[in-house]
Order: structure tokens, then C-alpha cells, then sequence
């Protein structure tokens, strides 16, 4: 297919285009489930949380009511964005000498918990724009939860490697295998648990999770696992409206999530590569893509210094988004040589994980990132609730005084950035992928190949990928990055070649190998018809209506 700016791109999938309601979610079940939401008479919020509420269920590896997340909404009638920030605190009794003293923080079982917040975020947000009621907008999860789905390869691959942590609970056992044997690909999978939870928080409100039977049930077994919550922890949390944040792109407005996500290294990466003649330099040439790594490698580095729990750290949002600190951290960037000494900039001086994207037909749009943190969370389902509990709490750095550092009560730092692009104060564009630090790098790809290389949704979506990995973890050269970097074996030889001469480390990944689980809604300026596209590279389905 040839775009108006005359890029070469081919597609595998058409893109999907509806008048009615689109959604493009990691799930075709859950899509599917946000289209019966919106034909039944909801709007773009009704569908994102019937989508959102679905995959708990049929990609139970990467998000659910046990998790946290973010909502980013476009609402037509008022031509306004605003978001909801649904993260979870860690509890009041994870103090960073509490891990210091037991080794560290666990990647799985009981104290790798954070508080869940997505629920309260899907209240918040259906209380101020719902047009369905809440057991309307649950029912297709709720079906789906009792009468089962079938089990794809994919999950059900997770579920075989996820089989001896399983086993160690009896809850999470009766849910996740087949009496302690692998769940195999076409036979169903039912939380008729998780069904019993959703009717409650449907007919009792918020209440119901954070302050009544569910949450006693869920402390209860944190207690009986040595776990750290109590009824405090939920009773005092509370999901929140926030203002986004946002730059300019080429005349598109690119709003995303304020910190704690890490929203902001997507907009300092467009601030940077909007100085440089993008179309020019041709698209996943090896002067594009090194340009786009090293502004990446710009905000990380950022990130790693400043960004916190707002809430206890002052985050100078502001600088961070400036043009002229743009314009002063490109001028650090070597054309032709890739950089290892990244520390910070001074912007003071200047002014596993699912995404899914749903849009109506009134104009309205919802860009929505949740989360359990790593595949299938702490492994834990909470007793009788069928809820599967996150492991945030690895996020948390326990080194004293990193803006990061554990604190009791306080918000982690997060990945998750949904997106949502207007135009001219319309809804243009919502994006997003999980993949933790992948994120803000394929939200890059995406939008450069949409506004500036012409792309439709499913070009954009499907173009070869490229990943700049961050430092190990147990690096403590101060200020150094890696300089490996991983491209999609359908990258050009001469792209390589080029990459290789301005010092990149390559890694050659599979054809449809490549980072994230990109969704992609596009609303066509002119006419109004909504455009899907979906990633191929897992379980991804555009379903317009």
C-alpha cells in the first residue's frame, strides 16, 4: 500500500474500519466484549471497561482486577481529555527495611503485593461518563468467567510455565490447571470466583472492594500468607482524576499520563525528533532509528533521576517538556555515533501488562493501560474472590535515596502511557502497548509512522519494530546505557550494516518477534469513520460495530 507521502508499507491484515464503535484490545474475546457493551447502547468509557474487565479473565497473564493501571479519555462533548490514575500504593507495613532485612523484594508469593487500584478506576470513570449500568457493562466478563472460554496457545503456554507456582496455591490451582496438570490449547478455562466478585462491585459500588467482604477476604489471606495488608490499606485508597500531560507534535496534540507513568520520555522523544526532518531521513533507515534511540536514550536517562510519586517528590514536569530543553538535549546527540555516557539533563532550567484503545460514535475515546505487573502477577489468587494478585511491588528500588525508593503509602513509579492524539481539538489517534520500558519506544514508532510517514492503523501497527535495552539492573556505572539494540529480522541489510558503524550492538530478532502488543484506533479527520489496527505479533484483534 502507498502513502500520501509516498512510504513503501505492506500489511499482513487489512486494517478494520466501523462508523459505530471500534476496539482493538490483546484479546478478540474482550474486544468483542466492549462492542456488545457499546451496541447495547454504551459509550467509548462503558466499552473500555467491559474490554478492560474481560481481559482480566481471557489474558489473566497480564492484567486483572487484582492489578492497577490508567485511563486516558477524549470526550467529545466538552472537547476536552482528563485520566484517571488507578495505581496502588504499597502497604502501610512495607517499610524498605522490612525487604532490606528479608533479602530483598520477591518476585512472586504474598509480599510482592502492591494495593489493587484498577477497580476504583473503573468506578471513577463510569460514574462521571457511564451511559450503561455497572452490571450491564460486567455481564459479558461475567459470562465468560462462569459458562468458560477456550484456552489459545499462547496462554496456554503461560499457564504450563507458570504451573509449579500454581500448585502451591489451592486457589490459584482450581483456577489455572487441570487438577495440577497443564490447561491444554481448546479446553476451557472458568473463575466462576472472579464472577461472584464482579456482581458484587456491580451492585454494591466501591465499597464492596475496599472496604466490605472482599477486601476482609483478601487481608485474611494476605495474613494467612504473611502478607503485609491490612483493612487500612484499602479503606484509605482512593483512584484519582489528574490532569494529563502533553506536548505538540507537527501540529497533532500528543496527551499522555503524568508521572508516577513514564508517559513523559514518549513526549521529550517527540519534542527532540520534531527538530529533525524525519521523512527526509527515510523510514527505519539507520539515521532514523538511530536518531529515535539516542532521544530515547535522552529521556531515560531523565526518568532515572527525577521521576516519582509526585505525591513525594517534585518532578519538574515542566522543564522536562519544554521546547528549548528539547532543543538543548538534541544538540547532544551524535549522528553518527551512538552514545554510552548518558547522565541526566537539567530540564529545572527550563519551563506484563495489556493496552487497549475504544472509540464510539459519538466521538468519544479511551486509551487504557492495566496491569498485574509480570506474567500472571504474585501467582496468588486471593482465597474465594478469583481475584490474581499483582507483584508491583518489584518495581520499587530499595537503594536510600533514589526518587524510587520504597516508601509505605506511596505510588511506584510506573511504565504503563496510554495515548491519545487530537487534532484541532478532535480526537485523532489513541495508542499504546504493554511491555514495560518497550512502551514509550513502540508509541514512537507509531506515531512517527502515522504523522509522518502516512501510515494507516495496521501499517503503523505491523511495521518492522525495533527495542533499546536499558542498563542491567546490577549496573552501577553511573550514567552509562546500553547500547544493544534489537531489530525485527525484516529490518533492511544495509539498515544493519549502518546501525552496526554508529556503534549500536545488534540483535536480530524474528520476523514478527519484536517488542509490545501495539493498538491502534485512528479517526478519520474528515468523514469520522474509525480505522482499527491490531498487533499480529500475539492475540490481537481490531472488532468495529
Amino acid at each position: 500500500m502507498q502513502s500520501p507521502h509516498g512510504i513503501k508499507s505492506e500489511a499482513f491484515r487489512a486494517p478494520v474500519m466501523a462508523n459505530n464503535g471500534m476496539v482493538a484490545s490483546a484479546h478478540p474475546l474482550a474486544s468483542q466484549a466492549g462492542i456488545q457493551a457499546m451496541m447495547a447502547g454504551g459509550n467509548a468509557v462503558d466499552g473500555a471497561i467491559a474490554t478492560a474487565a474481560a481481559l482480566g479473565i481471557v489474558d489473566p497473564a497480564n492484567s486483572g482486577v487484582g492489578g492497577d493501571g490508567f485511563i486516558i479519555i477524549y470526550w467529545a462533548e466538552s472537547n476536552s481529555v482528563t485520566c484517571v490514575n488507578a495505581t496502588g500504593p504499597a502497604p502501610y507495613a512495607a517499610t524498605r527495611e522490612v525487604y532490606v532485612k528479608d533479602g530483598g523484594i520477591p518476585m512472586r508469593g504474598i509480599r510482592s503485593v502492591s494495593l489493587p487500584g484498577i477497580v476504583d478506576g473503573w468506578l471513577l470513570a463510569h460514574d462521571r461518563y457511564g451511559a450503561l449500568r455497572l452490571d450491564q457493562v460486567f455481564e459479558p466478563a461475567i459470562s465468560l468467567c462462569e459458562n468458560g472460554f477456550p484456552v489459545g496457545e499462547s496462554l496456554a503456554s503461560g499457564l504450563k510455565g507458570t504451573m509449579t507456582l500454581f500448585n502451591e496455591s489451592p486457589y490459584s490451582r482450581a483456577v489455572f490447571t487441570d487438577n495440577g496438570k497443564p490447561i491444554a490449547v481448546g479446553q476451557m478455562l472458568y473463575n466462576r470466583d472472579l464472577a461472584n466478585t464482579l456482581r458484587k462491585v456491580a451492585s454494591e459500588g466501591r465499597g464492596a472492594f475496599y472496604e466490605g467482604e472482599i477486601a476482609r477476604e483478601i487481608v485474611e489471606f494476605s495474613e494467612a500468607c504473611d502478607g503485609l495488608f491490612t483493612g487500612k490499606d484499602f479503606a484509605d485508597y482512593h483512584a484519582h482524576w489528574d490532569n494529563p500531560i502533553h506536548t505538540n507534535y507537527r501540529g497533532y496534540d500528543v496527551y499522555e499520563m503524568p508521572p508516577n507513568s513514564s508517559g513523559h520520555i514518549l513526549l521529550q522523544e517527540l519534542n527532540i525528533v520534531e527538530l529533525f526532518d524525519l521523512l527526509s531521513l527515510g523510514h527505519n533507515t539507520a539515521e532514523c532509528v538511530h536518531l529515535m534511540v539516542e532521544a530515547k536514550k535522552l529521556g531515560f536517562a531523565d526518568r532515572e533521576k527525577f521521576l516519582a510519586d509526585p505525591d513525594w517528590a517534585d518532578v519538574p514536569i515542566e522543564g522536562l517538556l519544554s521546547k528549548e530543553y528539547a532543543a538543548a538535549q538534541a544538540k547532544r546527540i551524535d549522528p553518527e555515533r551512538a552514545a554510552v555516557d548518558i547522565p541526566a539533563g537539567g530540564p529545572e532550567l527550563f519551563g506484563d501488562t495489556t493496552c487497549f484503545c475504544v472509540a464510539d460514535r459519538w466521538g468519544n475515546v479511551v486509551s487504557m493501560l492495566q496491569s498485574i505487573q509480570m506474567g500472571f502477577g504474585s501467582g496468588l489468587i486471593a482465597g474465594n474472590t478469583g481475584v490474581l494478585l499483582n507483584n508491583r511491588m518489584t518495581y520499587w528500588h530499595l537503594e536510600e535515596g533514589h526518587p524510587n525508593c520504597l516508601m509505605p503509602g506511596k505510588r511506584v513509579r510506573h511504565t504503563m502511557n496510554p495515548v491519545i492524539v487530537t487534532k484541532n481539538n478532535k480526537a485523532f489517534l489513541a495508542c499504546g502497548t504493554p511491555g514495560a520500558d518497550t512502551q514509550v519506544q513502540t508509541n514512537l514508532q507509531l506515531i512517527t509512522n502515522i504523522i509522518d510517514f502516512g501510515m494507516n492503523a495496521q501499517e503503523a501497527v505491523e511495521a518492522p519494530r525495533w527495542r533499546s535495552l536499558q542498563n542491567p539492573m546490577e549496573s552501577t556505572v553511573p550514567h552509562t546505557c546500553s547500547n544493544n539494540l534489537q531489530l525485527e529480522n525484516r529490518f533492511l541489510q544495509e539498515v544493519r550494516e549502518g546501525l552496526e558503524r554508529k556503534g549500536h550492538e545488534l540483535e536480530i530478532l524474528g520476523d514478527w518477534h519484536g517488542p509490545g502488543n501495539a493498538q491502534v484506533i485512528i479517526r478519520h479527520p474528515e468523514s469520522g469513520a474509525l480505522i482499527g489496527g491490531s498487533d499480529p505479533r500475539v492475540n490481537g484483534y481490531a472488532i468495529g460495530w
